[in-house]
């Protein structure tokens, strides 16, 4: 039997509240993903946890239940050429609020993954919190995060086929061994940030 998660279902009762949530901060190569959702308040399912502590068989499963039981859902992607005009901080954020924007009903209020977000549109301070380890604690952003992980997995094992040799379908564009290697072998491709600066990449160290 999976385990069950207790995920709180809201954080203030009877309002309309999006959980915003991003994956690919990490990585040297691809988009930023990031998603905003809105649950039904009654919403569970047992396998819905912060979408890293799930199989990638679990994420694709409640991937499509998410997409198919929210009351609304968008996911946005932040490509590298603005990663590397942003920063990857506020890159992140910019897909968070993007996809916020596109959700109807509009949300009365949104709970973001992190400790990092600004003020936008009418999403004033008094309209968000910022939750450390939200993806954990809140059924919606984990939801939310669950779609940004699942959406972006997908397009970075389509980008692996277009740029073969830097194992993306595997490292997901993450700085593992494989993907500097194939750095350093076939150089940087228009899908890398240019802004990130692995130390094992450094010219003292070719």
């Amino acid at each position: 039997m999976p385990q069950v998660i207790h995920l709180l279902p809201y954080l203030q009762e009877g309002r309309i509240e999006a959980g915003c949530d991003e994956a690919g901060r990490g990585p040297l190569a691809g988009p930023v993903y990031a998603a905003a959702v809105i649950l039904p308040p009654d919403f569970h399912h047992p396998l819905l946890n912060d979408s890293k502590q799930m199989s990638a068989r679990n994420r694709d499963v409640l991937r499509e239940v998410i997409e198919r039981e929210a009351v609304a859902w968008a996911v946005e992607a932040v490509e590298p050429a603005e990663i590397d005009t942003l920063n990857i901080l506020w890159a992140s954020v910019a897909g968070m609020q993007r996809a916020a924007l596109r959700l109807d009903p509009a949300p009365d209020f949104l709970l973001v993954d992190g400790n990092r977000f600004r003020p936008f549109e009418f999403y004033t301070r008094d309209r968000y919190l910022t939750v450390v380890h939200g993806d954990a604690t809140y059924a919606s952003i984990a939801a939310a995060s669950v779609l940004a992980k699942t959406w972006r997995d997908e397009r970075m094992r389509a980008l692996a086929a277009e740029y073969p040799g830097y194992g993306w379908e595997r490292n997901f564009g993450y700085p593992t061994r494989e993907h500097i290697e194939a750095i350093r072998r076939l150089g940087y491709t228009p899908q890398h940030r240019m802004s990130f600066h692995p130390r094992e990449l450094e010219p003292s160290l070719f």
